[in-house]
């Protein structure tokens, strides 16, 4: 995949990743001078959609835009979001604030920040709505994905491009605003430019990307980023996770824990000490942490997740590169008027998850050695599995490691696991509730017995452990790390 690309505006520069050179910009609000050269040609911002996302890139786009181009938010007719855009400064009597189409109408560039089902539903009446020439920006490829699935296809005449921010839309705008005090603060992204018409695609990427703060950009590709991103979901990020802390929290029941003591030895020890860790030192800082006993659990529980994780991480990247999880999507979409999906947070572990973290003293959460080897058996064989479809380092790091204990992990560790499987975006939502049982059934049914049971454990998938590649990828991604820690509301 050729990475490289050419801007007139910033300041192109080369990481040495591994074996590999990739290219990236830096940002910082010394740069914001730059945006209108960026923006050339752009009178008109439209931001469609008021989600987490939406209100925080409008907010921001405004904010270090400053004027020189109209920021402007449309929403669908009677959209209940409509007060809370007006009270966060856009209103239709200056032209920041109108229904959706008319906005792109009127837009030279538009940021399509709907949700995947909407925009499957909408995607032709958007794309009549554009004019010849405009600049269609998206912060995921799923419309991409619908479109290879029907056989449909972006106007010809629009620039498409993609600016992915790496964390939740609440951190966005919260360490944006840290920013301004803060140098370092903000939220990395990756960049694509699927179809350049204007010329000018890529510095409009790029001023995008540091309008809204982002430190670091990097370059992808739409489709890889939906691949990786679908799949990453479905697998550590969400997905996994979930079927992971469920399957170790009954396990460590079975094996005389309290109801107490088994959560903080499963969810408590992976959204707590184990991300932390991998957060600063990467994963070989958890396995280096532990005594030589600890090790060796640690090294049997990874050699029987990764086998597992590997499997199921090649079966959902199937699934979504076939189009089904982009299909089940938008057909979720269409029931969900009628079957809204349930929240899971009544069952009785995340019940227990509620007290524990209200009497949670930090220092007293255990650095479980099984679970880390779980966990990170489960992790290494996602970046695998997207090494062997060839993903870019950058993303791949990303995908599978830096947003998980650097923005999802410590949000859940606040708020609970449960929480974000109930409240993040549909297409994530429904990914986890689809394949959560499957990592949890596949670890507790043909993992843990070889352990439990005494079996012989085979060590091979360990000992390539220490000198994989991913480790030096961390430690040149982990220099790319925000100055302040990802905002948790």
């Amino acid at each position: 995949m050729d990475l490289d690309f050419d801007t007139k505006v910033f300041d192109k520069e080369y990481i040495a990743v591994a074996d590999r050179q990739e290219p990236i910009v830096r940002g910082g609000r010394h740069l914001f001078d730059r945006l209108p050269a960026a923006f050339e040609g752009v009178r008109r911002l439209g931001v469609i959609g008021w989600g987490p996302q939406g209100s925080a890139q409008a907010q921001n786009l405004r904010d270090s835009l400053g004027g020189a181009v109209r920021v402007a938010v449309g929403l669908r007719r009677g959209s209940a979001s409509w007060d809370a855009a007006v009270q966060a400064g856009f209103s239709p009597e200056d032209g920041t604030l109108g229904e959706m189409y008319d906005v792109i109408r009127e837009s030279d560039m538009v940021i399509l920040l709907i949700s995947d089902g909407a925009m499957a539903e909408t995607y032709e009446d958007v794309f009549a709505a554009l004019k010849p020439g405009t600049t269609l920006g998206l912060s995921h490829g799923f419309l991409l994905g619908h479109l290879d699935l029907v056989g449909g296809a972006f106007p010809t005449d629009v620039d498409v491009i993609a600016v992915c921010p790496k964390g939740m839309g609440a951190s966005v705008r919260a360490l944006y605003l840290q920013g301004r005090e803060v140098n370092g603060a903000g939220i990395n992204a990756s960049f694509a430019v699927h179809q350049d018409v204007t010329g000018r695609a890529v510095d409009r990427a790029l001023g995008w990307s540091i309008g809204l703060g982002a430190p670091y950009t990097f370059r992808t590709t739409l489709r890889s980023e939906y691949l990786s991103d679908l799949s990453g979901e479905r697998g550590i990020l969400a997905g996994g996770l979930h079927g992971i802390v469920e399957s170790l929290y009954r396990r460590f029941r079975d094996h005389g824990m309290s109801d107490e003591e088994a959560f903080r030895h499963s969810a408590e020890s992976v959204t707590g000490p184990i991300s932390r860790i991998i957060s600063r030192d990467g994963m070989l800082g958890v396995f280096k942490k532990l005594d030589s006993d600890e090790k060796q659990v640690f090294a049997e529980a990874y050699s029987v997740s990764y086998p597992v994780g590997l499997e199921l991480i090649h079966e959902i990247y199937d699934e979504v590169r076939s189009g089904d999880e982009v299909r089940s999507v938008v057909l979720a979409g269409r029931r969900l008027p009628r079957f809204p999906m349930g929240k899971i947070d009544q069952a009785d572990m995340w019940r227990v998850g509620q007290k524990v973290r209200a009497d949670r003293v930090p220092d007293e959460i255990p650095l479980d050695p099984f679970t880390a080897g779980v966990f990170i058996g489960v992790m290494m064989a996602q970046i695998d599995a997207l090494l062997e479809f060839g993903h870019p380092y950058s993303e791949i790091a990303n995908e599978s490691v830096i947003e998980a204990v650097d923005s999802l992990n410590p949000y859940m560790h606040a708020r609970g696991i449960a929480y974000l499987v109930d409240n993040c975006s549909i297409t994530a939502r429904l990914g986890a509730r689809k394949w959560a049982p499957r990592f949890d059934y596949a670890l507790t049914q043909r993992a843990y017995p070889v352990i439990d049971d005494e079996q012989s454990v085979n060590l091979e998938e360990f000992a390539k452990f220490e000198e994989h590649v991913v480790h030096e990828v961390l430690r040149v991604c982990a220099g790319m790390r925000p100055s302040v820690d990802i905002f948790v509301e």
